[in-house]
């Protein structure tokens, strides 16, 4: 996997009556890459997968692929609590074609044991093979933690896991995967506030948030991070650092669709079990989006169309 620097874990825009939203995931698809992006990722957490019955995810999946048309990496989310049921959805997306690889976070629900992480992942990587695998650790959301030591048997037993988006927001245990694992095992941040930290101890980028608002600037942070230009890195951290928090002032990707809609880009639809944010949380986000100037080309409130 040649893959580095910012991708965005793109959300799932809704229609008001909650169907997925086509034109406006093509339009977001579009603008992501016209701004620099360096790879997409479908159907994570914030694209709301868990919400998504078979038939919508795969649709998502295709149509991110079809919009990119080679032109970026898209990765695919295919996570599921069931092993059984994980290997029948990953045979699905094997037929998906321009898949640059799977993205599966840990089983939810069940809280695993390490070994039933490695069985299930293993499971995964064979059933996908030689479509690259990248491990989603994700505690947070699943009640399981990936150990290190877990993510080194993967990666020596199944040459096809070729990478991890830590989202443990552990920094200690991302340096030792880094430490840990061969030199072209690729270990990515998944929290925005920890990117630099991160790429400071080897990450090699960013699974972001963020970047569904301000893929230019967001973009640019990891780069310049990457190439060591540590002041341009720590300047754009400084200044969108308050969106990194805001995107988690309610549950995710709430705070990022009110964000999208205010700019004109979406609906704010989110499905149930979540719900809009509160019109006090809409509020400061409408303030601090203005002050980052990410409404400054937001359409007037009478040429907002569907939005």
């Amino acid at each position: 996997m040649d893959t580095t620097g910012c991708g965005t874990a793109l959300v799932t825009p809704f229609m008001a009556d909650g169907s997925i939203d086509e034109a406006a995931l093509r339009a977001l698809v579009n603008w992501q890459i016209d701004s620099g992006i360096d790879f997409l990722v479908a159907c994570g957490s914030t694209g709301e997968a868990a919400t998504l019955d078979e038939e919508e995810w795969l649709r998502v999946v295709q149509v991110v692929v079809e919009t990119a048309a080679g032109r970026v990496p898209v990765w695919a989310g295919c996570t599921h609590n069931s092993t059984r049921t994980l290997l029948r959805l990953a045979a699905m997306l094997r037929r998906v074609r321009g898949v640059d690889a799977v993205l599966s976070a840990n089983p939810y629900y069940n809280k695993p044991s390490q070994e039933g992480q490695f069985q299930h992942f293993l499971a995964l990587a064979k059933t996908v093979d030689p479509m690259p695998v990248v491990l989603y650790n994700v505690p947070g959301r699943t009640a399981a933690n990936l150990e290190p030591e877990t993510v080194l048997r993967l990666a020596d037993a199944a040459p096809n896991i070729e990478a991890i988006k830590e989202a443990s927001g552990r920094l200690p245990q991302l340096s030792t995967l880094v430490h840990l694992l061969p030199r072209g095992f690729k270990v990515f941040s998944g929290d925005d506030n920890l990117a630099l930290a991160s790429i400071g101890v080897g990450a090699c980028g960013l699974v972001s948030v963020a970047s569904n608002e301000a893929p230019a600037e967001v973009g640019r942070m990891v780069r310049a991070a990457l190439h060591n230009d540590w002041p341009q890195a720590r300047e754009l951290e400084r200044r969108y650092g308050r969106l990194f928090e805001a995107n988690f002032w309610e549950s995710n990707p709430g705070p990022v669709k009110t964000i999208l809609n205010l700019m004109g880009r979406a609906t704010d639809v989110v499905r149930l079990p979540l719900a809009p944010p509160s019109a006090a949380t809409r509020a400061r986000l409408e303030r601090l989006a203005g002050e980052l100037g990410l409404l400054k080309f937001a359409p007037a409130a009478g040429d907002m169309g569907l939005y």
